[in-house]
C-alpha cells in the first residue's frame, strides 16, 4: 500500500476546488464535523423528536413484518412512503440500523425504486452515516455511486463516510483509494478528511504510513491539527513508541499548533500502563509549563483509574493523596477504583483500610465498592471476612446486588461449599434479591468441580425454569463430565432436556456425547446419535467422524469404517491430519493394507498430504509388519525429501533389529537409486551385520559412499 500512496498520492496534487467541510480543531481524532452546506440537516435531538412521530412508527412496524411480507402490506408501505419527509425517512434508517444496518438499507434501496419518489440528499448522508458505523462497504460504496450518477452535492464528509466503512470491513488500501475517487470527483482535501486518512492508517497499526501522510498534507497546504497529532501520538503509543510521542508534543508547540489535554492524557495513559509514575509527573510539569494546562480534578481521575485498572494500586492511591492535598474532590468512583485495584491484588487489609476512611470521609461507599472487597475477600479464602462486609453494608444502608451475591456464591463454591451456595441460592427470595444466569453458572459449575454432577443437573433444571439458558461451552462441560464417569446415556439425557427447553445445542455437544458412547464400545447409540445429528438438521464435522471412525475400527468393523469416511468425503468434509492417522492406526493394527490405499487414495483427493505414506510405512514399523512396509517402499521414494530419508531410516532400523541386513541393504541401494544419501552411521551397522555373516553384499555400502566422495570426508570430519 505504500507503494500505490507513493505512485498515485492525492496528496500531492493541487487542489481543483474548495471542499465543503471544515474540520474543528477541538474534535476527538477522526470525528468528522458538520459540513456548512449540509446545516440545514436535523440535528440528532430533532431526529429524535421525528422517531415519535406516528408515521415514522408506523413505517418501522410495517418493516418489521417483513418476515412475511405481502402485497397489500407492501400497498401500505408505499402509501406511507410517499407522505413521509425528509427528515422522517432518516428516522426511519436510524431506528432499522439499530438492529440492522442491512435492513435499512434494503428498505434505502427498495424505496428508491418506488415511482414518484426520490431521497433528499439528506437522506444519503443518512445513509452513509449509519453505515460507515458498520462493515457494510459494499452497499456503502453503492449509496456513493448512487449519488454520484444523480449529481448530488458530495463534499469529503461523504468521502469519510465511505472511507470508514473500508476500515471497518479491515480494507485498508480500498479506504486510501477513497483519497483517489475524491480526487477525480473533483473534491479537494482538507484537514476532515485528511485526519480521518490518519486514523485509518492508525486503526491499521501502519503508524510510520500515518506519519508519511502527516508530511504531506503539508505540501498541500493542509496543515496538521490538534486532531491530527493526536491520532499521530495515540498510534506511537500503541506501538510502544512513547519517545517519538513526547517528541511530538514538542513538534506541536514549534509549529504553534497548541496540544490539548487530550494530547497528554494519552501518553500519561500509556506511561501509567508501564507504571512510570516519574515520567508521569515530568509530563505534568511539561504540560503546566509549556501549554499552560494545570492538572486539573479530570486529570487526577484519569490517572487513578488508568493506574488502579492496570494492577498499580500504590501508585494510583499516591496520586489520590496528591489530588486531595491539592483540595480536590475525590468521589466514591475514585476510592472504588483503588479498593478494586487492592482487592484484586489480594491486598485486603490496605482495601478494608480505605473502605474505613472513606467512611470517615462521609464518602459513602456504594454497592461497587463494597461488592469489589467482598469478592476480594472470596478470591483470598476468607469467606467469613466476606459475610461480614456483606452484614456492614445493611449497617451503612447499602443493599448488596447480584453483583455481590454472586461473588459470595462464587467464593463458596471454590472453598468447597457449593451445597451451602445452593442453598444460599433457593433462599434468594426470602434475601429480596433475584439471581442471574450467572449466579446460576456459578453454583453448577461449583457442583461440576466437586464430582457432584446430579446436583448440577439439577442447578440447570432449576434454571431453565427460571428462563435462564446455559450456553453451549456450560452444557458440554457438564457432558463431557458425565460422560467421563462413564454415564453417555445419562449425558444424553441431558443434552435432550436442555435442547427441548430451548436451549442452542451444537455439534461439540453431540460429539462430546458421541464419544462418550464410543469409549464405552456402545458403537450403535454412537451410530444412532450421528443420524440424529442429520435429522437435526446439524452437520456432523470432521471431528464427529474421526471419533466414531477410530471406535468403528478398534473394534474392528472396519467395512463400516471404510463406508463411514466415504460418506464424510462424499458430504465434502476434509479430512484432517488427525483423520489420516487414525484410519492409518487402525488398518494398520488390522493388517488391512489393501483396504487402507484404497481409503487412501480417496481421501488424498479430497485433503492431499504428502507425508501420508511416510505415515502408514512408519506405523508398519512400530507394529512388527516390515514386510508390507517394504512393499510400499516405491510409495515413499517419489519425492526423494529429507522426511523420505527418515522414513526409510526407520525401515532400515526395523530390519536390522530382526538381524535382516540384506534387506536393510536393498532399502540402502534404492535410496542411492534416488540421490538420496542414507545415514552413513547406519550403513555401517548394515554392512557390519553384512560382514558378521559373510553375506556377499558385505563393503558394497561403504564403497558407494566412497565413489561419491562421502567417506572420506566424513573421515576428516571426524577426525
Amino acid at each position: 500500500m505504500a507503494g500505490h500512496l507513493a505512485k498515485n498520492p492525492l496528496l500531492l496534487l493541487q487542489p481543483r476546488r474548495l471542499c465543503t467541510a471544515a474540520a474543528s480543531s477541538s474534535a476527538a481524532a477522526g470525528e468528522l464535523a458538520p459540513s456548512p452546506a449540509v446545516k440545514e440537516i436535523p440535528r440528532d435531538d430533532d431526529l429524535a423528536e421525528e422517531s415519535r412521530n406516528r408515521l415514522v412508527r408506523d413505517t418501522c412496524k410495517l418493516l418489521e413484518l417483513r418476515g412475511s411480507w405481502t402485497p397489500k402490506l407492501e400497498a401500505q408501505l408505499r402509501h406511507l412512503l410517499r407522505v413521509l419527509s425528509p427528515p422522517q425517512v432518516r428516522a426511519v434508517l436510524r431506528a432499522q440500523a439499530q438492529t440492522d444496518a442491512r435492513a435499512a438499507f434494503e428498505f434505502f434501496r427498495w424505496a428508491d425504486r418506488q415511482w414518484r419518489y426520490r431521497h433528499a440528499p439528506e437522506v444519503f448522508d443518512e445513509m452513509l452515516s449509519l453505515l460507515s458505523r458498520t462493515r457494510l462497504h459494499d452497499p456503502a460504496r453503492r449509496v456513493m455511486r448512487l449519488m454520484m450518477r444523480r449529481r448530488m452535492r458530495r463534499g469529503t464528509q461523504q468521502f469519510a463516510h465511505l472511507m470508514l466503512s473500508y476500515s471497518r470491513a479491515g480494507k485498508l488500501r480500498s479506504a486510501m483509494r477513497v483519497l483517489q475517487l475524491m480526487q477525480k470527483d473533483g473534491c479537494a482535501p482538507d484537514i476532515s478528511i485528511c485526519n480521518v486518512a490518519v486514523n485509518v492508517l492508525v486503526f491499521a497499526g501502519r503508524i510510520d504510513k500515518a506519519l508519511e501522510f502527516s508530511d504531506r498534507m503539508r505540501r498541500v497546504g493542509v496543515e496538521p491539527d490538534v486532531v491530527t497529532y493526536n491520532c499521530l501520538i495515540k498510534g506511537l503509543c500503541s506501538v510502544r513508541r512513547v519517545v517519538e510521542a513526547l517528541e511530538m508534543i514538542g513538534v506541536m508547540l514549534q509549529n504553534g499548533c497548541p496540544p490539548d489535554k487530550i494530547t497528554y492524557y494519552t501518553v500519561m495513559g500509556f506511561l501509567c500502563k508501564e507504571k512510570r509514575v516519574a515520567e508521569v509527573r515530568a509530563l505534568l510539569g511539561r504540560m503546566r509549563n509549556d501549554a499552560g494546562l494545570f492538572p486539573d480534578q479530570v486529570t487526577y481521575n484519569m490517572l487513578i483509574h488508568v493506574l488502579a485498572k492496570h494492577g498499580h494500586a500504590d501508585e494510583a492511591l499516591e496520586f489520590l493523596r496528591e489530588s486531595e492535598g491539592k483540595r480536590f474532590r475525590v468521589d466514591e468512583v475514585g476510592y472504588s477504583a483503588v479498593v478494586h485495584s487492592f482487592c484484586l491484588n489480594g491486598r485486603m487489609a490496605e482495601a478494608k483500610e480505605i473502605v474505613g476512611e472513606m467512611i470517615s470521609k462521609e464518602c459513602h461507599p456504594d454497592v461497587v465498592t463494597y461488592s469489589a472487597v467482598v469478592d476480594g475477600f472470596c478470591r483470598v479464602g476468607e469467606i467469613d471476612q466476606a459475610r461480614k462486609m456483606m452484614k456492614h453494608m445493611y449497617k451503612n444502608g447499602c443493599k448488596p446486588n447480584i453483583v455481590t451475591h454472586t461473588a459470595l456464591l462464587n467464593g463458596l463454591c471454590k472453598a468447597g461449599k457449593t451445597s451451602e451456595a445452593w442453598e444460599l441460592l433457593n433462599n434468594s427470595g426470602e434475601e429480596w434479591w433475584t439471581p442471574s444466569d450467572i449466579t446460576y453458572s456459578v453454583v453448577m459449575h461449583g457442583f461440576r468441580r466437586e464430582g457432584k454432577l446430579k446436583e448440577s443437573c439439577d442447578v440447570v433444571a432449576q434454571m431453565l425454569q427460571k428462563g435462564f439458558f446455559p450456553t453451549t461451552v456450560e452444557i458440554n462441560l457438564l457432558i463431557h463430565a458425565l460422560c467421563k464417569e462413564g454415564k453417555p446415556a445419562e449425558a444424553k439425557d441431558f443434552m435432550e432436556q436442555c435442547q427441548s427447553k430451548g436451549c442452542t445445542i451444537n455439534v461439540i455437544n453431540f460429539t462430546t456425547v458421541i464419544h462418550g458412547f464410543s469409549r464405552q464400545g456402545d458403537l450403535e447409540s454412537a451410530l444412532s446419535l450421528l443420524d440424529d445429528l442429520y435429522l437435526s438438521n446439524r452437520h456432523p464435522d470432521v471431528v464427529t467422524y474421526t471419533v466414531v471412525v477410530n471406535a468403528l475400527g478398534k473394534k474392528g468393523r472396519l467395512k463400516e469404517a471404510t463406508e463411514l469416511v466415504k460418506k464424510m468425503l462424499n458430504r465434502g468434509i476434509v479430512p484432517t491430519l488427525v483423520t489420516y492417522r487414525t484410519v492409518i492406526h487402525r488398518y494398520c493394527e488390522k493388517g488391512t493394507v489393501e483396504e487402507l490405499l484404497d481409503l487412501l487414495d480417496k481421501m488424498l483427493a479430497r485433503q492431499e498430504l504428502k507425508s501420508v505414506y511416510n505415515q502408514v510405512i512408519e506405523k508398519l514399523c512400530a507394529l512388527g509388519k516390515i514386510n508390507e512396509a517394504y512393499s510400499l517402499l516405491s510409495k515413499v521414494l517419489r519425492t526423494a525429501s529429507q522426511r523420505d530419508a527418515q522414513t526409510c531410516h526407520i525401515l532400515m532400523e526395523s530390519f536390522l533389529n530382526r538381524g535382516l541386513a540384506v534387506q536393510s541393504y536393498n532399502v540402502a541401494c534404492q535410496m542411492f537409486q534416488r540421490n538420496l544419501i542414507p545415514d552413513i552411521k547406519l550403513c555401517r551397522k548394515v554392512d557390519n551385520q553384512l560382514t558378521s555373516k559373510k553375506q556377499p553384499a558385505a563393503g558394497k555400502l561403504m564403497v558407494k559412499f566412497l565413489e561419491r566422495g562421502l567417506l572420506k570426508q566424513e573421515k576428516l570430519s571426524s577426525t
